[in-house]
């Protein structure tokens, strides 16, 4: 039977795919088809289909496997601003992935999920880590470069296929399985869909998976945008997944649907979900009621193979090895060759100096007879969630101590945490917490004696967030739900059960209460003294994936009440740091946050400030060493005001993996000039960012783009040790015609000033001049780097698309370049503007808008007081946020003949309608009352409109629980 299997056409190489992908189609049973839509598709031996899994985690190196080559986070690898850099780092992960696939074809897939495209509109997203910034030119060719890196560039074989995701406006944790935002078309168009299309359209990415939330009232997994524009507009011909648990999760969370079968009927016909990340049982129970239904037709099902199986064939699987340029790649490519030494490569020029004053850095070690190193996150290297197995880490305290022993002159680094250690007493009964041979913790037996204590190391993590370390056995104070232990070697699971909430007593903060990670209150067994977890009684929570994250878990256990301890100070970390800084030549000081605590998926973050334990620590430090370094190792951005005031250096690196000691040491002693340039807008507070939920980057200010306040690091920010100058600024042609003229040559000279051999991110930004509407401040159009010697004039040139110049008309629903003039600025960052050119472009004039044409009410200027929700009609309706908002449609041109207006709307409640001329306030043109009636229930309602001849700004004023579809004017 085999031998006659490999007979059939699909077998046959020199076919072309599609015949071949639908060759197989044909000979599947529809059984069979169900089995293999989802993620764990089925073999089927009779066609030697092999068993496949679609999905395996590689943010920044390949996870959850077993130990794996380990790069800095992906926020990180954004800092470095380096598209070759990100293509040989994705190349490596290609080939880790196939060693991976070779030790167990079945488990270890080869479609990886990354990288995360998700646009970072807002520092506070607890998955900031995990993504590429808040501009989605630089985002979108970073991830472009990573999947051809990982996709490899042979034209038909793929080495492996990255997913892309989450589409689409994915920037929040709470709530991010149920909630919609609110994207209207120009914000969807020019920033969170355009992050997207470039990896597509540049890096030929093979899949994409969907997010949990909803946009504009429709879960993500129903966007009919992943067939519109993703597949269709922009040429994807691989597959999309859903994320995990999701399409359950349209019943379970949205409440969209009420019957599982309906939601993955639509999910596959309608969202273009091609492979289910649910429970297989359940999804493929599912999707046979569908079928019986009728809701869903087995069309369907070929559709969506065929795009697994078209990825699939491009794997290799159904070809011989000999024809695959990749099938030869074995387990030794894990942890291959020179993988090491890229992931130090990618921490070196990750590394972004913020502040150096007086040129305190860098470092020269053979002249330094003491180093201090002190802070949390100086002799520790942490894994985040979507972390690899570390083959080992190298920590900043010994990539110091490196330094000072190469240098040979007897330099010597002393580290101290600058973390307090404390004994816990009970104060119901005056007796201290002991860890007993089971590692339960226990009240001691004896109460005379302090010593009959144990001592923990305590770190502060910021808003009353905790971990201790038991000195007795080593290990991280948890809790299985029920009591309290000392038995974590590490913390790494989906719940952070070695958090610990210690809230002090406000009349004496040596006194305080503790809670478990997710609040309950840490109480005691009157018997066995035994510390527990609430009264102890309830059931231990999984520590398996969940989508909606501790929201999801019950906290407190009935009648628990919290036992008040004294925390007893055995040693004052920040008092011995002092001690030790002050009899330093320099003192490094590394402050961050521990990426599984305060924010992280599930979790945003509660501000963007540092601990102030942090803080503290670092000015008490400063007090005592005036020649002290930070250096922020952190997973986001943060508000380091007072330190940018008073430290004078000041380093930043995202958590970096293996190599994250010796990578930052090479920056701190001079092996290295730092090139790091800040991917993200690095704020004074959140005083100066919009609401949490608000997307919209364009009315909101967000982004360096529309932000019109003084960050406290801008956009694209980076100091070097070098000086860098630029000159003479040259365009291929001033002047410019669309349609004619497809691109523009951009150059410049720029030559290292300093004594350092160097690199410059070389920046080039866009700004249109008069425009229709509101444009950008400064727009990314490209960037590079150049290597520099000192003295050395390296030629950068930039090609400019005229494209990068347009912006979405919502008046005509396409993207229009206007005609007029546009600056052309390169720079160090969007703050540090070098040279300015000017190019002026014929393009369109955008006509007024002609309101006698059906208007959609999401095509609008400006509003206040709505967002954007389903119209069950098609498309999205324009919603009432509170009791009254308006709507502006700009620069209509309207006709004598006007008498009377026409809209389309819902409303469960009567509501009225006001068009008024010029202003949410203007003179009345016509007023509608609008009936209430069943929720999506759409109805037509005209109504007389005072003549208004002439060109107008429209506003539609609408007060009640009203949605708006469309609207037009009759004349």
């Amino acid at each position: 039977m085999a031998t006659d299997m490999k007979t059939y056409p699909y077998w046959n190489s020199d076919l072309p795919l599609e015949e071949r992908v639908n060759d197989l189609l044909t000979r599947l049973t529809l059984e069979e088809k169900i089995g293999l839509m989802p993620q764990y598709q089925i073999a089927v031996e009779r066609l030697g289909v092999q068993p496949y899994k679609h999905g395996t985690e590689a943010a920044h190196g390949m996870a959850w496997l077993g130990e794996a080559t380990t790069y800095p986070q992906p926020i990180g690898l954004a800092c470095t601003w380096d598209k070759e850099l990100l293509k040989r780092i994705g190349s490596a992960i290609g080939d880790e992935a196939r060693g991976f696939h070779k030790r167990n074809p079945a488990h270890n897939g080869l479609t990886l999920w990354a990288p995360t495209v998700d646009m970072e509109r807002d520092p506070r997203w607890g998955r900031t880590e995990e993504a590429y910034g808040e501009d989605p030119v630089l985002a979108g060719k970073l991830t472009a470069a990573l999947t051809q890196g990982i996709q490899g560039d042979h034209p038909f074989y793929l080495k492996a296929v990255a997913t892309l995701k989450h589409f689409i406006g994915n920037n929040n944790e709470a709530g991010r399985g149920d909630t919609s935002v609110s994207l209207d078309p120009r914000n969807l168009r020019e920033y969170y869909l355009k992050a997207f299309e470039i990896p597509f359209k540049e890096g030929g990415a093979q899949s994409m998976m969907t997010s949990y939330n909803a946009v504009n009232g429709v879960p993500a997994n129903l966007n009919r945008d992943v067939i519109d524009i993703v597949k269709q507009e922009w040429g994807m011909n691989g597959f999309v997944v859903s994320d995990a648990f999701d399409v359950t999760g349209t019943v379970r969370d949205h409440h969209y649907m009420e019957t599982l079968q309906e939601a993955v009927a639509r999910s596959i016909r309608d969202g273009g979900i091609d492979s289910i990340t649910d429970e297989a049982a359940v999804v493929t129970e599912a999707i046979r009621q569908a079928l019986e239904e009728g809701l869903l037709a087995e069309n369907d099902l070929d559709t969506a193979l065929r795009n697994t199986f078209r990825v699939r064939f491009r794997l290799g699987e159904f070809d011989p090895a000999e024809q695959n340029p990749y099938a030869g790649i074995d387990e030794t490519a894990i942890l291959g060759p020179g993988h090491a030494e890229l992931a130090r490569e990618a921490v070196q020029k990750a590394a972004v100096l913020l502040k150096n004053e007086g040129n305190l850095l860098p470092l020269q070690a053979d002249k330094l007879r003491k180093v201090a190193v002190i802070g949390p996150l100086a002799d520790i290297v942490y894994s985040d969630w979507y972390s690899g197995t570390l083959p080992y880490a190298v920590t900043p305290l010994q990539g110091i101590r490196e330094q000072l022993a190469a240098a040979g002159k007897d330099g010597e680094a002393t580290f101290i945490a600058g973390t307090d250690r404390i004994r816990l007493k009970a104060l119901s009964n005056e007796r201290y917490v002991r860890i007993c041979s089971d590692d339960k913790a226990t009240l001691a037996a004896s109460a005379e004696s302090a010593e009959a204590g144990d001592v923990f190391e305590v770190t502060d993590w910021g808003w009353d967030s905790h971990t201790l370390i038991a000195e007795r056995n080593g290990l991280y104070l948890s809790t299985d739900d029920k009591t309290v232990q000392a038995s974590a070697g590490r913390i790494w699971e989906w719940f952070t059960k070695e958090e610990f909430k210690i809230r002090h007593h406000a009349s004496d903060p040596a006194q305080a209460t503790i809670a478990t990670w997710n609040g309950t209150p840490v109480t005691l067994d009157d018997v066995s003294g035994t510390l527990l977890a609430g009264d102890g009684s309830a059931a231990e929570t999984a520590n398996a994936i969940n989508v909606g994250g501790s929201a999801e878990v019950g906290h407190t256990a009935p009648g628990a009440s919290a036992e008040r301890f004294s925390l007893e100070c055995v040693q004052n970390g920040v008092d011995t740091a002092v001690e030790v800084a002050r009899g330093a030549d320099v003192a490094v000081v590394f402050v961050g946050n521990h990426p599984l605590i305060n924010g992280k998926e599930t979790m945003d973050r509660p501000d963007i400030t540092l601990p102030a334990s942090q803080e503290e620590l670092v000015l008490k430090v400063l007090e005592a060493n005036p020649n002290t370094i930070v250096v922020v190792v952190g997973s986001y951005p943060f508000a380091l005001n007072t330190l940018q005031e008073k430290v004078p250096a000041i380093l930043y690196t995202s958590h970096a993996g293996q190599e994250l000691g010796h990578g930052i040491a090479d920056v701190l002693f001079g092996d290295i000039n730092p090139s790091g340039r800040l991917n993200m807008t690095w704020y004074k507070s959140v005083d100066q960012l919009p609401p949490f939920m608000d997307y919209d980057i364009i009315q909101g200010g967000r982004t360096y783009q529309y932000f019109e306040g003084t960050p406290l690091y801008p956009f694209g920010h980076g100091l070097s040790y070098s000086g860098f100058r630029y000159e003479d600024l040259r365009l291929s042609t001033g002047r410019v015609k669309t349609g004619e003229d497809p691109e523009v040559e951009i150059s410049c000279r720029v030559t290292n000033t300093g004594s350092d051999y160097g690199e410059e991110v070389v920046q080039l930004y866009v700004r249109a001049g008069l425009s229709r509407v509101k444009r950008p401040r400064l727009q990314l159009a490209d960037f590079q780097r150049t290597t520099l010697s000192p003295g050395e004039t390296a030629e950068v040139t930039f090609r400019l698309p005229l494209e990068s110049l347009a912006f979405w008309d919502v008046t005509r629903e396409r993207f229009c370049i206007e005609s007029g003039d546009y600056t052309i600025l390169l720079g160090s960052s969007s703050a540090d503007l070098r040279l300015e050119g000017l190019l002026a472009v014929e393009g369109e004039t955008v006509p007024p808008r002609d309101l006698t044409q059906m208007t959609l009410a999401a095509n609008y200027d400006a509003y206040e007081g709505i967002h954007l929700t389903e119209c069950t009609e098609g498309g999205s309706a324009a919603a009432v946020s509170g009791e009254a908002g308006w709507l502006a449609f700009c620069d209509a041109e309207l006709s004598e003949g006007i008498f009377a207006a026409e809209l389309r709307a819902a409303s469960t409640e009567d509501a009225v309608a006001e068009v008024r001329l010029d202003g949410p306030d203007g003179p009345l043109a016509g007023r509608c009352v609008i009936r209430a009636g069943a929720p999506q229930e759409w109805r037509s309602f005209s109504f007389a409109m005072t003549a208004a001849a002439g060109r107008h700004d429209i506003y539609l004023v609408l007060q009640g629980p009203v949605a708006l579809s469309w609207f037009l004017v009759v004349g």
